[in-house]
């Protein structure tokens, strides 16, 4: 027998009354598992099923690293130029163009000052959704301007990576990035100012071969894929089927190319303890024991 019975028949909906279920409620992870949003943000966008962590931007990072959100952007408006007259499908000035209107960014990483757990702290964090996060001009110098006030104050720096490695619409403007933050990265190791690397999913090409591998500790979040060329090209170029894992943030850790791996719920927490730890600076008292 049925629930229940019409009591009309024939009924139907027009289209601009009908109610789609808006975009966003849910998310569907790699292996399938389906998560609330709103749950999945509250988590640090880590999906709580299988502990995936789901790309994000410079928006969140510096949401869950600062103390509040409460920051101040660093040279905010610097933007490329395109000395080159580069053109393949489309000019590269409407690539960047189309890029800053569709992201709301001026380009593929942003920098910022501000308390994280009290503490000073300079960020670069970069942002995949503009151009694969790919460095030119405008990265390599905001790296090196964020880095300028980290010495200048003497603040810890901490880079963010996420990219798909050097811009190639910039050419050799590009690879000039990898030495000059290379060359400041080392002033701040000279003057014994803390440099933190974070690699996250993806770290590849031009930003692997410079400053994401420099730190004077080198982490990474869970699952994350790092390395110098893809997978693929790897395979292709050597002739050799790659180990299980190949790239992995796990696979790095366990060759000594990083320190460790922290899940993005415990990042603030670990990078704080270790600040406090090499700088000599009080542990806060959820850090000590009896």
């Amino acid at each position: 027998m049925a629930w229940f019975k019409r009591t009309q028949k024939g009924i139907q909906t027009a289209t601009e009354d009908k109610k789609d279920v808006p975009k966003g409620l849910w998310y569907k992870s790699p292996t399938g598992k389906i998560v609330d949003a709103e749950q999945l943000e509250k988590n640090f966008y880590v999906s709580p099923e299988d502990g995936y962590h789901v790309r994000i931007g410079s928006k969140e990072y510096f949401e869950i690293l600062f103390d509040d959100n409460k920051f101040k952007e660093l040279d905010k408006n610097l933007t490329s130029k395109d000395p080159l007259k580069f053109e393949d499908k489309k000019k590269y000035t409407d690539r960047l163009k189309d890029a800053q209107e569709k992201t709301n960014l001026k380009d593929a990483v942003r920098t910022a000052v501000g308390k994280s757990n009290g503490n000073d702290l300079v960020i670069a964090c970069m942002d995949f959704s503009f151009i694969g996060g790919s460095m030119g001009s405008v990265v390599g110098e905001k790296i090196a301007r964020a880095a300028d006030h980290a010495l200048k104050n003497k603040i810890p720096f901490m880079i963010i990576s996420k990219s798909g490695g050097a811009r190639m619409m910039e050419a050799a403007l590009s690879l000039m990035q990898l030495a000059k933050t290379s060359a400041k990265l080392a002033q701040l190791a000279d003057a014994g100012i803390p440099y933190i690397s974070l690699c996250t999913d993806p770290t590849t090409g031009g930003t692997t071969a410079s400053f994401a591998m420099l730190g004077d500790i080198n982490i990474a979040e869970p699952g994350a894929l790092i390395g110098f060329a893809g997978p693929r090209v790897v395979r292709d170029t050597t002739g050799k089927e790659l180990p299980e894992g190949f790239q992995t943030a796990e696979f790095l850790k366990e060759h000594g190319f990083l320190d460790f791996i922290t899940p993005r719920q415990n990042l603030k927490e670990k990078i704080n303890l270790y600040l406090n730890l090499i700088l000599n600076r009080p542990l806060a008292s959820n850090y000590v024991t009896s």
